[in-house]
């Protein structure tokens, strides 16, 4: 393949693009409980796997995300395997792929809730003082939240850490990580973190109490489609960890498909858009050194050299001349080898990855993603079965990046650039 072969000649497949589905009909069950970036719609994982798996078989997601996969493949009777680097992620999906008896929930939060409006209406001063006490110094959430919505928020956040049930603890606590952007004074529509001083801030209470009601009702619509087998037997169909992509909970030859998205070039980016309810949750302390684990990520080097696998990703690194900019492309195509391989190992004879990837720019160059995945694909043991080309107007990406430096800008910025318009899905066969 060289690179004069563009996929994007292949023609736009609009069954794939589920351009009629409403935000109500990709977020059901437990898809809504969290605004996840680059999130896939439920539909097109379910159809991945439900076209190239049966029931029983092990569907595995190595960059998980907030958990799209691993859900359905739990509701279409498959048992599902996946990691993610990112500490939210695996505990977003640990959350997402968890059902709690619905009475249960209910009876909590009708004890729970009059107890935390009272100590949010500063009836309960001396429990502010002990969440003060409690708090680490962090200046990161001084910088994001006003004195008066970090005082409310330390109250809910400790009311949630003495709740003794670990799973409603945790299903309280996603439900926090929800409204800490709306709480905050990041601007509401900017993708990169941005501060607006002059944000109308709505009560942490208010907020709180409506998407817990919100999740309420999804779980219950979770516990009544999901199969009973599953619920009953839930260790042995749920396997998900906070780990490597290229490291995965898995025996050799044993998985029958592979469904995930990976990162793109700037992933690391991503953790500037995790960061509040990463902050809250002690996950990191400096924004450099959380970026560092990342797939493609500047902030570090390797020992020894790589054979990409590609003469297409070397004629796009070397597009960067002697750079950073080259050194981080670099590290990406050559992690996303890496973490092919692991995907190689753990696949049967004859099962298929499904990778969902689109193309883009960075610094005014085209990194075509998809075409070199392909070539490492291919040049690694896998045969290519079919590539659907799709159009995403639901995949809730960030949209847009500034034309020179390629990185994600404000929604409100006058240079935008669409990052995403259509992506692409690789079936590949492993021989």
């Amino acid at each position: 393949m060289t690179e004069s072969f563009s996929l994007k000649r292949i023609e736009i497949d609009k069954t794939w693009s589920f351009s009629d589905k409403t935000v109500k009909d990709t977020s059901y069950i437990t898809h809504c409980y969290y605004t996840y970036p680059a999130k896939f719609i439920p539909h097109l994982a379910s159809r991945l796997i439900n076209e190239y798996s049966k029931e029983g078989d092990i569907v595995v997601d190595p960059f998980m995300g907030s958990g799209t996969t691993v859900v359905e493949a739990l509701m279409n009777k498959r048992i599902c395997i996946g990691v993610d680097i990112n500490e939210l992620a695996y505990f977003i999906s640990k959350v997402k792929t968890q059902p709690i008896p619905t009475k249960e929930l209910i009876q909590f939060n009708w004890e729970f809730l009059p107890d935390l409006k009272t100590r949010l209406n500063g009836k309960y001063d001396l429990y502010l003082e002990k969440a003060k006490k409690i708090e680490s110094e962090n200046e990161r959430i001084d910088y994001w939240f006003t004195e008066s919505q970090k005082n409310k928020l330390l109250i809910l956040y400790y009311s949630i850490l003495e709740i003794e049930n670990k799973n409603i603890r945790n299903f309280y606590l996603v439900c926090f990580a929800q409204i800490l952007k709306t709480c905050s004074i990041w601007h509401q529509k900017s993708i990169k973190p941005t501060r607006d001083l002059k944000k109308n801030l709505q009560e942490p209470f208010q907020l709180f109490n409506s998407q817990l009601n919100k999740m309420v009702k999804q779980n219950d619509e979770f516990n009544s489609m999901i199969a009973s087998e599953i619920k009953a037997n839930l260790n042995k169909y749920r396997i998900i960890q906070n780990s490597d992509a290229r490291n995965l909970p898995c025996q050799d030859e044993e998985a029958a498909l592979i469904v995930t998205s990976p990162p793109y070039v700037t992933s690391y980016e991503y953790a500037d858009l995790h960061q509040l309810p990463s902050l809250w949750f002690g996950y990191f302390d400096e924004l450099p050194e959380f970026r560092k684990k990342f797939i493609g990520s500047s902030y570090k080097t390797r020992d020894e050299e790589i054979d990409l696998q590609s003469k297409i990703a070397n004629n796009i690194i070397s597009k960067f001349g002697k750079s950073k900019k080259a050194n981080e492309v670099k590290n990406y195509f050559a992690d996303m080898l890496e973490c092919f391989l692991e995907m190689k190992r753990v696949l049967k004879k004859g099962g298929r990855a499904c990778i969902v990837i689109g193309n883009t720019q960075f610094k005014g160059v085209d990194i075509l993603n998809a075409e070199v995945f392909l070539e490492q694909l291919s040049n690694i043991g896998f045969v290519n079965e079919d590539i659907i080309h799709r159009e995403i107007p639901s995949k809730m990406l960030p949209s847009t990046r500034d034309k020179k430096t390629g990185q994600f800008v404000k929604a409100d910025s006058s240079d935008l650039k669409l990052a995403y318009p259509t992506e692409f899905i690789l079936v590949m066969e492993k021989e």
